[in-house]
Formats: C-alpha cells, structure tokens, sequence
C-alpha cells in the first residue's frame, strides 16, 4: 500500500532520502503536472548544485503576464488576478522563460505553450521534438527513476482517477520495463478540484508508491480563456464541417477554429435551415463541392458522431449536450463485428446501450465551465467517456488495430496549422528559422492514421493570411524553412475561402487547388512561382471567381449572422464579463488601425477628435483610466473612445 502524507515539504523529504544524487523526473503535460508538489521540489533544490534535476514533460501551464501600462496591459492585469486567482505558476517554467534556471536544473518539453518560449533559449535548446504517440518511450530513455502526477479521488473509494492525463504514465512504466530498467517511483498529489473519471482512468491504491494530499485551500484548475471566433473562423469551420458524415468520428484540436467548427455542427445538428441558410451565403455552390458530396453532408446527425481525439476540450462538451456525439463504441471486438456486418442481436444493441462509450480522449483541458460539467455528469454519462493511453488513442499499429478499425469509422481528423505550401506540405509546430512555437504533438499522427484507415480524411484547417507588424503576409506559400507535415502525406486543407482536396492528385492540380483558396493579394505572386518552378503551365490563368478571395467580401456574405446571433462571437461561452467582450472587440480594432506609422498617425489625429460619451465613463473605469494622468494616459483614453465607438461598443 502506499504511504499517505498531507505535507508537501515531507514528500520532498520522502523522495529525496529514495533517490540519492541526481534526480531524473517525469511529469504529464498540461492539468495533470503537479504545480505545488513541483514547487516545492524546485524551491528545496534550486540552490542545491549537489542535487542536479532534470525534468521530462511538456506543456508547463502558467498564467500569462502582461507587462508595462499599455492598453492591453491594462486589459489584462485584472483578467488575470480574477481568471486564475491563486493558482500557482510554475517557479520553473518561470525560470525558464527568463532563460534563469540554475546550471544543475535541465527542462526537457516536447509541447510548448504556442508562441509563450520562442525567446528562450534554455525552452529551444532543450526542447524535444517528439510525436506524442513516441513520448513515452523517449521518457523511459532518460530512465526516470520518479514519475508525479496530480490525481483525482473521491469518498469511500480506494481507487485513484488519472482523471485529466491518462496520456503516458502507464505507456512510460510499459516502455521502463521493456529496457529492462527499474520501476520508478510514483508520487500522486490529489487535487479535490479535478473531476473523478473511471473506467481505464482508475488505477489501484498500490499503483502509487506515494500519495500526497495537500492541506487546502485548493486553487481552481488552469482554465483556458476562450477566445472571440472572428468571421475568417467562422468560414473555416463552416466549410470543415460539411466534409463530416453521420455515424462517423471526430477528432478536433484546440483553438478558435476547433470552436468555430463545434459551433458549426451544432448549427447543422439543431437548426439545420439556418445551417443551411449561412453555407449558401458563404458559398452558393458548397453543396455541390464533390468532396462534400463523396465524404460529408449537410443534414442533421440522426445516428450522431464517436469523438476520438487526443485532447477533450469545450467543443467536445457542446457537442455532446447537442446531441451530435451520440455514437457508442465497445471493446468487444466481436460485438464491433456483428454491428459492422448487421448481425447484431437486440442483445448486443442492449450492451452496447449499456456498456458503451460515445467519447475517448487521452487528457482534457477547457474552461472552468468545461471541468464543471464534467464534475456533475450524471452516472450513465459519465461512463459513456473513457480517458485512454495515447498509444491507443493518436495510433492504430501495436495495439488493437482490428477493434478500432471498426470503431474509428468514417473519421474526420480535423487540426490546425499555420501555413500550408502550394505542394501540400504544412507548418504547424515551428518557424522558419527553426524555433519551436508549440510542438508536433500528436498531428503527425492522425494525419498519417486518415491514410492507414478507409474512408478516413484528414483536415489541416488555417486561416488565408496573417499579419506580421504592418505588413500581410500569406499563409499559402510556395516553400518555407519548416515543414511539420510532408507533401507526400497531402491531404484535405480548409481555409476560409474554401475546400482544397489534394488527396491523390498531382502537383500541377496541387498548386490550382491552394491557388484557388489563396487570398486574392497573393495569387498572383503564387501562380508565377508555380510556373517557374515548371508544376504550372505557362499559359495557366486564374479564373475570375478567385478575385472573391478578400476580408472584405466575406465579412459582407457573413454580416447578417453575425447581426442576428447565428454566428455570436463567443459561441461556447465566455470566461469575459460583457465590458470586457466590447474592450477586447475595440482593443481589435485599435491594433489595426495603428499597424503601420501612417495608419497611427491618422487613429491618433481622429482619436483627438473623438467626443466623448457618456457611456465611456464604464470602459474607462475597467481600463483604470476614468482619471488620467500625465499626456500617455490620456492620449490612451482618447484612444479608446475612438476605438469603443467605431466598434460600436456602448454607444
């Protein structure tokens, strides 16, 4: 059984006199790392060069931080103190992005928090880049002699929930022994905040070597802040969410464009007139694209989907109080088998009603609206959600490939990227140069799974262009520095001026295909690259309809949905109050009117000018700056007004 101590500064004792010398630790990523537990190790060692540390993991969570007294600073610092309150940075990941760790400390990460460490040089020399699904196996060759996790318990119960990263932890032990190297010890710190979830999540009380259980009071989890969905997003997620099919799988990322394509789903599951209503604005000729027709559909889930994806997140939960992801799956093999070739009896139907699950997922993190649902769902719900190893959740091959081939039917892999070549290859995880801005994870992955599976898609959804200071720049590229995923694995891409399916085809119709969903600026630029290249004939013209790739003509098609509600920036709640939704749209709108030095000088003259309103006196008051002082302070309030009052906001 394990040993039990409810101190923190005791278990670092308890692990200390275990493990003499060098420490070699590993941490699950994200909700499951143990911040007070970790503190307290990094605090007892940080000064100790006779007790060298190296740490495995990935996503280190910390609240952000906004220096100076700028505008966005001065959105953010109260944000911050209310949104995660006292939840406790991690004092090695600050470290770390101040380049500060001491010489005897080493951070090994193979995920990062996107754009958070591209100026550290401690976070880029020793980041690793991995696929998730080799994780494991990349921990157990650092040969841990500790692994900590933060768990979940509950009353009158002996078993342990891996709760929010049931990711590694048991594929580490199983690639530990199979080099043959000694078990590590297991260090568990309960957190009565996380949601209990069983089944494969459960583990023994003996399965943990120590359990340490904290005297509260006990910080809210790490919430992500959701963000507003823009009209480019919403684009992207309309068009993804015609190529899924009734009765088929799902899995999505993370981020805005993964919340506009639940948004989306739901739109097509409920209201599916005015789903239907918006895609014929956004492209009149969408339901008719051949690959919506071969591989998707417009009608509403009347089986409903399987959710099979790495990470469960807010749309994951909205999809299920919609009723979208409805579809139970077993590991029964042979009662797959029957359902697959229709000869089910009404027994097997009844099991799977009862046993079955409608959700997998590796590790979740979401919003504290997300943690909460999950906390107060009702048995039978509860159960229908499974937490599995990533090796069975990011891979078919080693596992039960038979099983969840029948599981995993009709999938739709649905992640983002940040540019994609005219060839097909994408950039997710890096830039040019070589600098990590998040990481591989587990893209790689089901990318390659959309190929090893039948009836299967991958999906890299990115936005058309981005803004890099005052210039745009465009996201389909002829070649870049990096590539996350090669050419040879081209798939689908989505962006929110349409669909290009490159599955099969050569590269001539390649570049056509990316050509014709690039924003119309760029065209031009692209097609003669092409022809240089000799991939497109010299006489190769654009047709005309490509000249409708612009801001301006979709913000027009997507206006009235965004008017009536259809399309609300904030489809999956908000964790901003309604002051702070106005000032985060004019603070928008502020960063680009001021993005080059003749469009500053030009906001900053009408700002001079605007009135003001009575209705300001509110925003200023958020912002701090219902009494400037001094010429900056003041200039910024007149600023604002500007900004509140061409968004509408208040007025």
């Amino acid at each position: 059984m394990p040993h039990h101590l409810t101190d923190l500064d005791a278990a670092v004792d308890w692990l200390l006199a275990r493990v003499p010398g060098a420490l070699r630790i590993g941490a699950p990523l994200a909700l499951g790392k143990p911040h007070r537990l970790l503190n307290a190790l990094y605090t007892r060692i940080e000064h100790d060069p006779a007790r060298p540390l190296q740490l495995y993991t990935a996503l280190s969570l910390d609240p952000p931080r906004a220096g100076g007294d700028g505008l966005e600073a001065r959105f953010m610092h109260p944000f911050v103190a209310r949104h995660y309150g006292d939840f406790p940075r991690l004092a090695y990941a600050d470290a770390i992005a101040r380049d500060a760790l001491p010489a005897h400390i080493q951070v090994e990460e193979f995920y990062m928090q996107s754009g958070a460490l591209l100026g550290s040089s401690q976070a880029q020399r020793w980041y690793t880049s991995l696929n998730y699904t080799h994780a494991a196996d990349a921990v157990a060759q650092r040969a841990p002699q500790v692994i900590v996790q933060k768990v979940a318990a509950r009353e009158g119960d002996t078993q342990l929930s891996l709760s929010c990263n049931n990711d590694i932890t048991q594929d580490t032990l199983d690639a530990i022994k199979a080099r043959g190297l000694p078990r590590p010890l297991l260090i568990a710190e309960v957190d009565p905040q996380l949601p209990w979830l069983g089944g494969s999540a459960t583990v023994e009380p003996d399965f943990f070597d120590l359990v340490v259980t904290p005297p509260g009071p006990y910080p809210a989890l790490f919430g992500l802040p959701r963000q507003p969905v823009s009209d480019a997003d919403y684009a992207i997620g309309l068009y993804a969410s015609t190529l899924v099919r009734d009765c088929g799988t799902l899995q999505i990322g993370i981020g805005t464009l993964a919340d506009a394509l639940s948004h989306a789903l739901v739109l097509r599951h409920t209201d599916n007139a005015r789903y239907r209503q918006i895609l014929h604005a956004l492209d009149p000729e969408l339901a008719d694209h051949p690959l919506v027709r071969e591989t998707g559909g417009l009608e509403p889930f009347e089986i409903g989907l399987y959710g099979c994806s790495e990470m469960l997140n807010e749309g994951f939960r909205k999809l299920v109080q919609t009723g979208v992801i409805w579809r139970k799956v077993h590991d029964d093999l042979g009662l797959m088998q029957r359902l697959a070739d229709g000869s089910a009896s009404n027994g097997d139907h009844a099991r799977l009603a009862r046993e079955g699950e409608y959700l997998h997922g590796a590790f979740y993190l979401g919003s504290s609206e997300f943690y909460d649902w999950l906390r107060h769902l009702p048995e039978a719900e509860c159960r229908a959600i499974g937490m599995r190893r990533i090796s069975e959740i990011n891979q078919l091959y080693g596992g039960n490939e038979a099983l969840e081939r029948l599981q995993r039917r009709d999938a739709r892999f649905f992640n983002s990227c940040m540019l994609a070549t005219a060839l097909g290859a994408a950039t997710s995880d890096a830039l040019d140069d070589g600098r990590v801005v998040s990481g591989v994870g587990g893209q790689y992955n089901f990318v390659a799974m959309a190929h090893a599976l039948p009836d299967a898609r991958s999906i890299l959804m990115f936005r058309a262009t981005r803004q890099a200071g005052a210039t745009s720049q465009s996201n389909v590229r002829w070649s870049y520095g990096h590539t996350t995923i090669a050419r040879h694995l081209r798939d689908v891409f989505v962006n929110e001026y349409g669909i290009a399916d490159l599955r099969g085809l050569t590269d001539e119709d390649c570049v056509i295909a990316m050509a014709g969903i690039t924003d119309a600026a760029f065209q031009p630029r692209l097609l003669e690259q092409a022809k240089t290249a000799k991939k497109l004939a010299g006489d190769f013209t654009a047709p005309s309809r490509w000249q409708q790739n612009r801001a301006a003509t979709l913000a027009a098609r997507l206006a009235p949905f965004r008017a009536d509600g259809s399309l609300p920036d904030y489809p999956l709640g908000s964790d901003f109050d309604a002051v702070e939704q106005d000032l985060l749209r004019a603070l928008t709108w502020l960063k680009s009117a001021t993005a080059t030095r003749m469009d500053k000088l030009r906001t900053v003259l009408a700002a001079l000018r605007q009135p003001a309103a009575d209705s300001d006196a509110l925003y200023l008051q958020r912002m701090g700056l219902e009494q400037p002082a001094g010429f900056g302070e003041r200039l910024d309030a007149r600023l604002l007004r500007l900004a509140l009052a061409r968004t509408a906001c208040g007025h």
